[in-house]
């Protein structure tokens, strides 16, 4: 069963999308990594950038460390659960 997060953040119709699909199983595989950084931010997370490829996210008290996918943009099924992961243990889903 999917949450709808819909407060106190202001998400755009493309990040609830991305969301939503974060929460799908199995995973996505088409994932852009600019719309789930994108997501972060819209829910209010700091994103700022690691060394090399590392980009590091906190958000509600819980910090991850996420390897921006290159040379593709799109995050594969392992880092998308890796993502829901980082989500639920931020209580966003």
């Amino acid at each position: 069963m999917q949450k709808q997060v819909t407060e106190p953040y202001s998400m755009n119709k493309k990040q609830q999308r991305v969301l939503n699909a974060i929460q799908t199983s199995p995973p996505p595989a088409d994932l852009k990594w600019d719309d789930v950084e994108s997501l972060f931010r819209a829910l209010g997370a700091i994103v700022s950038q690691g060394s090399g490829s590392r980009v590091r996210i906190s958000l509600n008290g819980v910090k991850a460390t996420f390897h921006k996918p290159h040379p593709h943009n799109e995050v594969g099924k392992s880092c998308v659960k890796d993502i829901r992961l980082f989500l639920e243990n931020a209580n966003i889903i």
